[in-house]
């Protein structure tokens, strides 16, 4: 639940539909299926055994199997891009928490409510989202300072089940209105000449990647807390993907057959949730119910996504330094929260902070994680002694030229693809910009890591099955 909580969020609930409805439908969701069982479910069982193997977070996990001061410098890199992923993340729950409070105010079913206005005057006003902003990182330390048990599992365990009863919920409601039913058939009749656009493929390959958060270090982490005989394959790998394409297809079903029933743009890009499915609730019979049940399972779903991001900073700093867990939170929380301030005071800067490190810092991250198991630990070595023990199912040699050379390959792909597609665009310069910064990156976090210390305080470590 944990690891799910952490895949599903904004990414399958806000991403997922307006990206299908942009790639054809059904077709989208075809190529985005391939690409999620052939790429991100082998390297989510890559990622989350060497943090079982290793017990460290994102800095141990690289001290520990390249065993040198300066290879943690790829491990900073893998820390780095997570908190500003999180620092222009954080904001987008706020989005969420906003809407879901006005949803239990039941504005949206109010007479003369006007969904395009209400954005523009939420999104418009600096002061209120990053007011949202605070509350939301408040909300995320809160949980994160009871530790993974406590705290992390006790949030996950109600609200991941009461997002999948809220979106089956809403599902039916949408299937049973009038002309909802063409919302299903654009999903299931897949328009088969998108299959044939490279831009179809790299859009489900971001989504695959984007919603599984394969490269986050979320898995690594959450990886460094489970048991020696823990079942990495089925509960690490095929499980969480199932779960994460489930809950993605509900989101779907949930939002299509409304678009359609209403007679809404399936194409209309990121306002679909926020500005096309708002305007629906007056008209629906028990409106103000769908309301609260749409847009708190959407809260939750992003609230969840928040604490597994946010641990990858929480147990890197508590493992590195001799802070306790409610310090490492409070300083990982307080820096992703100042970090955050740009992207919450300005939605443009939040977009070229997605452009930025979607791009090139999330693929990044993901090379160092994959390339550490498969070039320097070895994928045959790790699915004997570590990925197939007690596994309730086997993974065959396959899996390594998946690891070895397919995940990299792609990352490349993607690398390049961002840079291909930007030039002669107005992201020319934030392209440039964002190559420079991470080139930079690595060479810096290289050479800072390689003047600390080897180890990390005496018993800072993470324990497996423990409570921190």
């Amino acid at each position: 639940m944990a690891m799910l909580g952490a895949m599903v969020g904004a990414g399958n609930i806000w991403r997922m539909p307006f990206t299908t409805g942009e790639n054809g439908g059904g077709a989208f969701l075809v190529a985005y299926i391939l690409l999620l069982y052939l790429i991100a479910v082998p390297g989510l069982m890559a990622e989350t055994m060497i943090g079982r193997y290793t017990n460290h977070g994102v800095i141990g996990a690289f001290r520990t199997v390249l065993g040198s001061k300066r290879a943690q410098g790829l491990g900073l890199v893998v820390l780095i891009v997570n908190v500003a992923l999180m620092s222009y993340y954080a904001p987008i729950i706020g989005w969420a928490l906003y809407y879901a409070g006005h949803s239990v105010l039941m504005t949206f079913t109010q007479p003369g409510f006007q969904p395009q206005a209400f954005w523009e005057g939420f999104i418009n006003n600096p002061t209120l989202v990053v007011g949202m902003h605070t509350v939301t990182m408040a909300g995320l330390a809160g949980v994160l300072v009871f530790g993974i048990r406590r705290g992390i599992e006790r949030v996950v365990k109600w609200m991941i089940p009461l997002l999948v009863v809220a979106l089956v919920a809403v599902s039916i409601r949408g299937i049973t209105l009038p002309g909802g039913m063409e919302g299903v058939a654009f999903v299931f009749t897949p328009d088969w000449g998108y299959l044939t656009r490279g831009s179809t493929w790299v859009a489900a390959l971001s989504q695959a990647l984007f919603s599984t958060g394969l490269g986050w270090g979320i898995a690594l982490t959450y990886g460094s807390y489970l048991s020696r005989y823990d079942d990495v394959p089925l509960g690490g790998g095929l499980f969480t993907a199932i779960g994460n394409t489930s809950i993605g297809l509900l989101a779907v079903f949930a939002t299509f057959p409304v678009v359609f029933a209403f007679g809404l743009e399936p194409s209309a890009g990121s306002n679909l949730l926020f500005i096309s499915m708002a305007q629906v609730f007056p008209e629906l019979p028990g409106g103000s119910l769908w309301a609260i049940v749409f847009f708190v399972s959407f809260f939750f779903a992003t609230f969840t996504s928040g604490l597994g991001i946010t641990e990858v900073a929480v147990t890197t700093v508590s493992e590195e330094t001799r802070l306790s867990r409610t310090g490492a939170v409070l300083a990982s929380c307080g820096a992703i929260w100042v970090f955050g301030l740009p992207s919450a005071y300005s939605s443009a800067f939040l977009g070229q902070m997605d452009f930025m490190f979607g791009s090139f810092g999330l693929p990044l991250a993901t090379l160092s994680i994959i390339a550490l198991v498969a070039w320097k630990f070895g994928p045959e070595r790790a699915r004997v002694l570590d990925l197939n023990r007690n596994a309730g199912i086997y993974v065959g040699a396959w899996w390594n030229s998946v690891v070895k050379y397919v995940i990299p390959v792609v990352m490349v792909f993607i690398l390049g693809y961002g840079v291909y597609s930007s030039i002669g665009t107005a992201n020319q310069r934030l392209m440039l910009l964002g190559v420079a910064f991470m080139a930079g990156l690595v060479v810096v976090s290289t050479l800072v890591m390689s003047v600390v210390g080897d180890e990390p305080p005496s018993g800072s470590a993470a324990v497996p099955g423990g409570d921190d």
